[in-house]
């Protein structure tokens, strides 16, 4: 497509924009504290059709994601899948590794208890009964970190451990049920056909009713605390994972041990060790990972996959790294002036892109790399923030949500035909930092769902104006 040309308003539309409410009305109607920034453009011609802040370096929330994909596609390519293996460093004599075996992470960060599973008997089926050394787990394959963003809640399962060896989005499950005058407590690494317990983490009730959940480790176990005055009857929720390789290996060792293949306690290790590949899995292709991320906001996948992206381009991989690695990569692909992120997924809160960088880079790479494809249907709301029923407008975008940071980035088709790239961005960087390590501040909530109907009434403002 050409490059994004001056704003200007078609002129099939002049006479509908005297009828219509303006983008100025519906932003005052929203009343939003802080700032509303958008830009819709033709994607075809590049032209800018409306705009406002249009330059304003903006928290991107989720929408980074749609940065990420194109980063990951270009660089390793839709084919590319992450490949989790068991090495042995030594033969395999009378069912016994003489030597070590080694459960190699690659970065997957769609791994699940059932692949390992899945894994562990395809080991037992080669004949393996055992190893005369021991077992190692390494993580190496992307630099490790503690957390994603360091202003969450302690126990939200959405910012957990970075590592090279993923296991459950580095997530464990924490449920617990009322019993007698008590409750049972249970931690375990389900999937859907093995739930193995989780040996790594256990869970004790505290006395209290704030805060909700207090985690500190020693001895090589995760202890989460959690506050009995704010438990029901029953439920479940997952917990973040700090020591992502330790928790993969003990997940393993207990799965091997139930087809037959008893291994000493996982020991993880910096270097990768060399040896014969036993067993691997292959992870899905690249595009159907992006999908499920772009559908779940999966700020793990980001990560992992931007990371990964980042090592394979010989840039630095670390959390703290890999981020800037792709802005620079954005400003000499797309021409972008203000992109700076701090990571993949845009939980940090202090990574910033403006609306009009956002929609230059999915008007430039979006259309080859397929990245509408990759884009959730998106839903239009009404008035009271209830999701429209039948609605004939298609909108195929990433949404993005933190306390007070809301935004929508993706294509539209006007009931014409005409396709629309844009981004609207809603932020008060003031109110969120105010809010950081609150899951559910006080007003949040309200003015997430006020910025959401918003959205909804620019999209069909910019339907009727410039796709009729």
């Amino acid at each position: 497509m050409a490059a994004l040309a001056a704003l200007g308003v078609p002129g099939r539309a002049a006479a509908q924009v005297l009828r219509m409410p303006s983008g100025a009305d519906l932003v005052a109607a929203a009343g939003l504290s802080g700032d509303v920034c958008y830009v819709v453009a033709d994607l075809r011609s590049g032209l800018v059709l409306e705009a406002r802040g249009a330059d304003r370096a903006m928290p991107p929330a989720s929408t980074a994601k749609a940065i990420t994909s194109l980063y990951a596609l270009e660089t390793l390519g839709p084919g590319y899948r992450f490949r989790t293996r068991l090495i042995a460093t030594g033969p395999v004599a009378g069912g016994l590794i003489q030597g070590d075996l080694v459960l190699a992470g690659g970065g997957d960060p769609t791994l699940s208890t059932d692949d390992l599973g899945d894994l562990a008997a395809r080991l037992a089926g080669t004949g393996v009964r055992g190893v005369t050394g021991r077992f190692l787990v390494w993580g190496g394959a992307l630099p490790y970190a503690s957390e994603i963003a360091d202003d969450q809640p302690v126990h939200v399962g959405y910012n957990p451990a970075v590592s090279g060896l993923i296991l459950n989005y580095n997530r464990v499950h924490f449920e617990w049920r009322r019993a007698g005058g008590g409750y049972q407590l249970s931690m375990d690494a389900r999937g859907a056909r093995f739930r193995p317990q989780a040996y790594t983490a256990d869970v004790g009730l505290a006395n209290r009713k704030t805060p909700l959940f207090s985690y500190s480790k020693s001895g090589g176990t995760e202890h989460w605390t959690v506050a009995s005055g704010a438990l029901n009857k029953a439920g479940s929720r997952w917990l973040p994972v700090r020591d992502p390789d330790a928790y993969a290996g003990d997940v393993f060792q207990t799965l091997a041990r139930a087809q037959g293949v008893p291994l000493p306690a996982p020991q993880p290790v910096r270097s990768l060790p060399g040896g014969t590949v036993l067993a691997e899995h292959a992870s899905d292709s690249l595009p159907a990972i992006l999908r499920d991320m772009m559908k779940y906001s999966t700020n793990l996948t980001a990560e992992a996959v931007g990371m990964t992206a980042s090592a394979q381009r010989g840039a630095p991989a670390g959390l703290g790294q890999s981020g800037p690695a792709m802005s620079d990569w954005l400003r000499a692909r797309a021409g972008v002036a203000q992109a700076q992120f701090r990571d993949h997924s845009g939980l940090n809160a202090e990574t910033r892109i403006s609306a009009m960088d956002m929609v230059r880079a999915l008007a430039q790479l979006g259309p080859q790399a397929g990245l509408r494809g990759l884009m959730k249907g998106f839903q239009l709301r009404d008035d009271s923030g209830r999701k429209v029923q039948g609605q004939s407008l298609r909108v195929d975008a990433k949404t993005g949500t933190l306390n007070f940071v809301s935004s929508l980035a993706g294509y539209m088709t006007a009931p014409d035909g005409t396709e629309l790239v844009f981004a609207i961005f809603t932020g008060d960087v003031a109110r969120r930092r105010r809010a950081a390590r609150t899951e559910q501040p006080e007003g949040s909530t309200l003015w997430i769902k006020r910025s959401k109907i918003l959205q909804s009434r620019l999209i069909e403002r910019w339907a009727a104006l410039y796709g009729s």
